[in-house]
């Protein structure tokens, strides 16, 4: 499948996400969350594909919004485009197969939320990452102002969004907002490890965790941990249950 602002590849277990609009440093239009949309449909579809990495093309992740598209729409249309927005946001999020985010240079404004739906973010030493909406007028999307929250606590959340301050990858990484920060050279090695080491395990252990983890934060306790007794008999009931018992021993013993 060929996309106009995205670049899609697979390779065996492991399929790569490119935002590919480099000559505005991977500004976000319409037609870009269209491809983002159906690329994920095609990976959510594809049985061989165990783990996503998405990252942007050049030298940005991406600088957000199109602002160029932006100016021209009417209210009624930017409500069209913030609802298409979040619809895709939340199939990131919930999406049932690991997501890592190599978060190279720009990472801003929706770029930035995108980077925050995903799973595992790992951040260049030199990216930049922030949120300017407050500097222009506009505000945050794509479930940040609960995101941002969960990774960095609500205090160090408000200055972010409040200041519109850039950090960089080895800030992210101090304060809890990405998983590592690598040098920029080591940002899709270091992407590609961790996806090989996450498609060594069962995907269908992987979709009930995720779905559990998502779930902690939205039900009671009791609820949480009666799914967890549920999804647990679930995977210990499937087939590939007792080869995956007999790879861990071997590896054990080795």
């Amino acid at each position: 499948m060929t996309f106009e602002c995205i670049l899609f590849e697979k390779d065996g277990q492991i399929a790569t996400l490119r935002l590919n609009r480099p000559q505005v440093l991977n500004a976000m239009n319409r037609r870009l969350w269209l491809d983002l949309e159906a690329a994920l449909e095609d990976a959510g579809n594809d049985p061989d594909i165990k783990v996503l990495i998405l990252t942007g093309e050049g030298r940005a992740f991406s600088t957000g919004a199109d602002l160029k598209e932006s100016k021209t729409r009417s209210i009624d249309e930017y409500r069209d485009y913030l609802e298409h927005l979040q619809t895709v946001s939340k199939k990131i999020i919930r999406f049932e197969k690991p997501i890592i985010a190599a978060v190279n240079g720009y990472a801003l404004g929706s770029g930035y939320e995108l980077a925050l739906a995903c799973d595992i973010r790992i951040a260049a030493e030199d990216a930049m990452i922030g949120s300017p909406e407050a500097r222009v007028t506009s505000s945050v999307t794509g479930g940040a102002m609960r995101l941002i929250q969960d990774l960095i606590g609500p205090g160090k959340t408000r200055e972010l969004l409040f200041t519109a301050r850039n950090i960089d990858g080895r800030e992210a990484e101090r304060i809890g907002l990405v998983n590592l920060c690598v040098p920029a050279d080591r940002l899709m090695e270091t992407a590609l490890q961790m996806a090989a080491e996450i498609a060594q395990n069962s995907s269908f252990s992987m979709r009930m965790i995720k779905k559990g983890l998502h779930m902690a934060g939205e039900v009671s306790l009791d609820a949480l941990m009666d799914f967890e007794t549920e999804a647990c008999l679930a995977c210990v009931s499937t087939r590939e249950r007792q080869s995956s018992l007999e790879k861990f021993e071997t590896r054990k013993k080795t």
